[in-house]
């Protein structure tokens, strides 16, 4: 199972993918930016959101650079048998790959 989406790609796969923002709060806190329709979930508190998922669900999540977060959010919803992945360079790529965000 792929465990990350480019930007590019996902732009062309956006309809159908259900968005999860994982960014840490203090992150959180210091942005006004989100991808459109994306969900926000403490990535500390996954145990308990995460069975409010759809095994089937194509989700795609992201943190602020697709690093340590992401990873670990992945780890575990795969764990969990979830079909997941994340979005290369995070936010910043998806926003340097001129995605649409809007503001939170």
């Amino acid at each position: 199972m792929d465990r990350s989406i480019t930007p590019e790609r996902l732009t062309s796969e956006l309809t159908g993918k259900y968005l999860l923002d994982v960014r840490r709060p203090s992150d959180l806190a210091t942005s006004t930016e989100q991808l459109p329709n994306a969900i926000w979930h403490d990535p500390r508190d996954i145990e308990n959101w995460s069975k409010t998922l759809t095994t089937g669900q194509d989700i795609v999540l992201y943190c602020v650079r697709g690093g340590s977060v992401s990873n670990s959010v992945i780890d575990a919803l795969h764990a969990k048998g979830f079909k997941a992945r994340y979005i290369e360079g995070g936010i910043e790529g998806w926003k340097a790959a001129g995605g649409a965000i809007v503001l939170k």
